[in-house]
């Protein structure tokens, strides 16, 4: 009994024409495409799954199977990601620094962001390095409060008064900093007084 035809066999069919070979690898690996880009495009999102499938067509040559054809397709989304966005921006695309966020957002508000992120580091630069190590294993590491106490080797509820002094100490260093933008980067962080026994 002869099985199902491997992906390398359905690129090459449909490379030669086989419109049916298209039509089954694409369905074969559409979830995988469709799982790449859902989080990364909007409205572009269909438009680039087909073209990622259409550009396994151009780089079949390239394909010599010694990875998988998953690696292969992956590939090719990613570069036309890139191409999108270089694209849509109209300059080159910094991989090392841009986020999806960023990709997705006004220049206005991509400067605010960085500006948020140049504040938050400047004030827990400012805040004493007991405090800068509390909320950075809180925020950061996502501790929770057995978790603080253990690193901290403190009692639990020292723990969390430890935390509680350093928002109460971030919050002063970003009004310090930027009264004006303070608010908007506490209220992210929930800066604000946390009840006893509480990390919030």
């Amino acid at each position: 009994m002869i099985g199902p035809a491997s992906d390398v066999e359905l690129l090459a069919e449909w490379t030669s024409g086989s419109r049916a070979a298209g039509d089954e690898l694409i369905e074969r690996h559409f979830a995988l495409v469709h799982r790449f880009f859902r989080n990364k495009v909007g409205a572009e999102l269909e438009d680039l799954i087909q073209q990622t499938f259409l550009a396994c067509i151009e780089a079949r040559a390239r394909f010599q199977g010694h990875a998988s054809f998953k690696t292969f397709l992956l590939a090719i989304a990613r570069n036309q990601l890139f191409t999108h966005y270089d694209k849509q921006r109209r300059r080159a695309l910094d991989l090392e620094l841009a986020t999806v966020p960023d990709l997705n957002t006004s220049p206005t508000g991509i400067v605010a962001r960085r500006e948020d992120e140049r504040l938050l580091a400047e004030a827990l630069r400012r805040v004493p390095l007991d405090a800068q190590v509390v909320l950075e294993l809180a925020y950061w590491e996502g501790f929770g409060g057995d978790e603080l106490a253990r690193v901290l080797e403190v009692p639990l509820n020292t723990a969390y008064s430890r935390l509680r002094r350093a928002k109460v100490a971030l919050r002063e260093c970003l009004e310090a900093l930027a009264p004006d933008r303070m608010a908007h980067v506490a209220d992210e962080l929930e800066l604000t007084a946390a009840p006893a026994g509480s990390l919030g």
